[in-house]
């Protein structure tokens, strides 16, 4: 199977840049694959799981947040807020997260709670207990 080039980035780190022969993304309309030859195309990427297929066929799995997707000539480039290695993922501290945004989410009522902000944070703690149970 041919490969093709896939960088992913964030705003504080080239995460990674190997060779793939599929891509799976998290796009805003729904899932997709990249593969080789793929016609050219920008997409946003919602919280999710992206999968990236290496030479051997080994899948590698990682948890992300919104960001965006660019595929053009046999490159994808990924830029996202924050990305992990599903196995990297602490569990214990995307539990504690995820039970500090239910608590401010239930809280937002009787105190000034940024509700967007901890509605992002509860599905960022929710997205990264998914992906780990891929691997744990």
């Amino acid at each position: 199977m041919k490969s093709f080039q896939v960088e992913i980035l964030t705003p504080s780190k080239s995460f990674l840049n190997t060779e793939s022969t599929c891509v799976t993304l998290p796009g805003s309309l729904g899932g997709f694959q990249v593969l080789y030859n793929h016609a050219p195309i920008i997409s946003t990427l919602e919280i999710g799981k992206i999968v990236v297929k290496d030479l051997e066929g080994k899948d590698t799995i990682y948890a992300n947040t919104e960001g965006s997707v660019e595929v053009v000539n046999n490159k994808v480039l990924i830029l996202v807020n924050s990305i992990e290695k599903a196995e990297a993922i602490d569990t214990k501290r995307a539990e504690a997260a995820l039970e500090r945004a239910k608590s401010r989410l239930a809280k937002k009522h009787d105190e000034e709670i940024d509700e967007i902000r901890a509605e992002a944070a509860l599905n960022r703690a929710m997205n990264r207990l998914k992906v780990s149970s891929y691997i744990h």
